[in-house]
């Protein structure tokens, strides 16, 4: 009797375990509550399964190991009558080897995972249909069109009376035509920032002096929002964009309205405000004297 009453507690954890994950309906539950969906670019869905499946993989580690702590803590209590303390140390070659083979597995198989697909969102793809170049400045943002040769100068977010939103109108737009490859080159005026789209799942330093990249296909139609994630300074918090994809006949139609507005050209690193950087022609002085 005793046996099987230790075996209801011992499952207990499995039970409510499964009982969540079978509550596990909405659709914000089935991707982990990460923001946008599976569709948004050719890369999220990879993302969102790899986060998925970590999780799953680490909850049933987590049940198996509570289930364990818990039955060691009934079965072996002390009992009414027990004096004394219980042998302090005591080997056990499989259990000492099944606690470190299993961990080692899950390491390698997380590791090998993750790199497969940082791998396939790293590569580059070639001949892309749209090529930007972003510039992060504090606190703001410059969207070259290389192909179109237009560009957007971006400004500061403007927050609003109550203090507690920004003007969204004011803030700088990136548009991207839906279903094409975009190749966006990331660079730095001053110091070092963080492009990230949030829907997209994914996001890359700019660092003074270096050119970063990041490679996708916008696959979803819509609006989404766009911040620095790094600290950068006093108003980083304000550090906002907007990305709009849309179609291709609404993105040649921006493009044309920024020609006829004057935009023309490129806003290159010339603008930079960080000039002591290598190959700027700022005048080395650690070599004077």
């Amino acid at each position: 009797m005793r046996s099987k009453r230790l075996s209801r507690w011992a499952v207990l954890p499995i039970a409510i375990a499964v009982s969540v994950i079978l509550a596990g309906c909405t659709q914000a539950q089935l991707q982990g509550y990460l923001p946008g969906s599976a569709d948004t670019t050719n890369h999220t869905s990879s993302i969102i399964g790899l986060w998925v499946t970590s999780w799953i993989v680490l909850l049933v580690v987590g049940v198996i190991t509570w289930g364990l702590v818990i039955w060691a803590a009934v079965v072996y209590r002390r009992r009414k009558g027990q004096t004394g303390l219980p042998v302090q140390l005591r080997y056990n070659l499989p259990v000492e080897i099944f606690y470190t083979i299993v961990p080692l597995i899950l390491v390698l198989a997380f590791f090998a995972f993750t790199a497969r697909d940082q791998a396939e969102i790293e590569t580059d793809p070639g001949n892309p249909d749209v090529k930007v170049e972003v510039f992060g400045k504090r606190w703001a943002w410059d969207f070259n069109y290389l192909n179109e040769n237009v560009y957007n100068a971006g400004v500061q977010a403007t927050e609003q009376t109550d203090g507690d939103s920004v003007d969204i109108d004011a803030l700088p737009v990136l548009y991207l035509p839906v279903d094409k490859k975009v190749q966006i080159d990331i660079e730095s005026r001053d110091v070092i920032h963080s492009f990230w789209i949030i829907d997209f799942l994914y996001k890359k330093d700019m660092i003074p002096g270096k050119s970063n990249h990041m490679y996708f296909t916008p696959t979803k139609i819509g609006t989404y929002q766009g911040k620095c994630a790094e600290l950068c300074g006093e108003y980083h918090s304000l550090m906002l964009f907007q990305v709009k994809v849309v179609s291709q006949d609404d993105y040649d139609a921006y493009i044309e309205g920024q020609r006829e507005a004057g935009f023309e050209g490129r806003l290159g690193a010339e603008y930079n405000t960080n000039t002591n950087l290598p190959g700027t022609g700022a005048v080395d002085h650690s070599e004077e004297g």
